[in-house]
């Protein structure tokens, strides 16, 4: 079972249509995606309803759930709430928060932002997370990733840490913008494993966690 919630598409800086990005999940044996374009004030209202599109065809004539999502980018940590508010108003399924990764400058207070929404589902690649942050995405339930993005996955170590410390979820999400970021059942455990999940917790981590998340968003796989 494959289960990717953080992927892209050409609406935004990734190399594929929706659709055509659904039909290599498929080929690849993925069982869920989510398409978590990138968005802000400026784009949302479009995306989700373009994304949403495919999603739903996917769905009718492939019974595959591909799910649409937004991820909030470079957003003032005071515009995370609403904007995520407006996303699930709008249609998104899940809202993906993009974390305080070490490899481009986001704002200071995002990941503490993200972690205390009520609508944000997943902080993406957070970077240098605080154990005071990785406790509040546990009380939130908001799941913390462990993405196969080079660059932003220098911190896994540390995010994998800390949230085991502080018995917070996680996920493995690809952060795909081309095909061949797409997962394989074999590197989301090389990911996961690397990161130093242990062997026993992998079905936790790939399996488990990732099926809370759809019946929590009512997605039947």
């Amino acid at each position: 079972m494959i289960f990717d919630f953080h992927t892209h598409t050409f609406l935004g800086d990734g190399e594929l249509l929706p659709m055509e990005l659904i039909r290599r999940a498929i080929s690849r044996g993925y069982t869920a995606m989510a398409i978590a374009e990138h968005a802000s004030a400026s784009t949302m209202d479009r995306v989700i309803e373009e994304v949403a599109r495919d999603c739903e065809l996917a769905a009718k004539e492939w019974g595959f759930a591909a799910i649409p999502a937004v991820e909030l980018t470079h957003v003032p940590p005071s515009a995370v709430a609403p904007l995520a508010r407006r996303a699930k108003e709008r249609g998104a399924k899940i809202v993906v928060c993009h974390g305080e990764t070490v490899v481009e400058p986001v704002a200071p207070g995002t990941n503490l932002a993200g972690v205390d929404c009520e609508d944000v589902d997943i902080l993406a690649h957070p970077g240098l997370i605080t154990a005071e942050e990785v406790t509040i995405a546990a009380q939130r339930g908001v799941y913390l990733e462990i993405t196969c993005r080079k660059g932003h996955s220098l911190t896994n170590g540390h995010v994998a840490r800390l949230a085991t410390e502080c018995g917070t979820k996680t996920l493995v999400n690809t952060d795909a913008h081309a095909p061949g970021d797409l997962l394989s059942e074999g590197f989301a455990r090389t990911v996961a494993l690397g990161a130093g999940i242990p062997e026993s917790r992998l079905e936790e981590i790939l399996i488990r966690n990732p099926q809370e998340l759809l019946r929590k968003i009512g997605v039947t796989v």
